[in-house]
C-alpha cells in the first residue's frame, strides 16, 4: 500500500513537470518565431530604405528622407530613422557629420530600424522589439 502511494506521488510529480515543461517550450517557440519574423522584416525594411534613398533626388526636392514608418499585415510596426554623413546636403537632412575631407566618404547613411508588435497585440503576445543599425554607402 505504501509503495503504491509513493508510486502515485512520483507519477504526479512527473506529470506536473511535463506540463510545466510543455508550457515553457510553447512560449519559447512563440518568442523565437516572433523574433525571427522581426529580423526578416528589419532586413527588408533596410533594403526598402536604401532603395527609397537611391530613388530620391535630393537636388530637385531640397530635402532628404529622414524617417520611414511602415506596418506589416497590421501586426508589426516598422520605424526607420535615417542619418546622413556627407557634405553638400540640404538643411532638412539629419546630418551627423558634414566636415568630411575625403570625397570617397561623402554620401553615407546610417539607418536605424526598429520592428515591434503593434500595441494592441502586446497584451496577447510578448512585446519583443528588434533594433538594428546599418551603415550604407549611397
Amino acid at each position: 500500500m505504501l509503495s503504491a502511494i509513493i508510486f502515485i506521488i512520483l507519477i504526479g510529480i512527473l506529470f506536473a513537470f511535463t506540463i510545466s515543461l510543455l508550457g515553457t517550450t510553447t512560449q519559447r517557440t512563440l518568442d523565437h518565431y516572433l523574433l525571427n519574423q522581426e529580423e526578416l522584416l528589419a532586413r527588408g525594411a533596410v533594403e526598402y530604405a536604401i532603395m527609397a534613398v537611391g530613388g530620391h533626388d535630393i537636388a530637385t526636392t531640397g530635402n532628404c528622407i529622414n524617417k520611414i514608418d511602415m506596418s506589416y499585415n497590421n501586426i508589426y510596426d516598422i520605424n526607420l530613422t535615417l542619418y546622413y554623413i556627407g557634405s553638400g546636403l540640404p538643411a532638412g537632412c539629419n546630418v551627423l557629420d558634414n566636415t568630411l575631407q575625403d570625397p570617397e566618404d561623402n554620401g553615407t547613411a546610417i539607418i536605424d530600424v526598429s520592428v515591434s508588435l503593434k500595441p494592441s497585440l502586446s497584451n496577447t503576445y510578448p512585446q519583443i522589439v528588434y533594433r538594428r543599425r546599418v551603415i550604407q554607402k549611397l
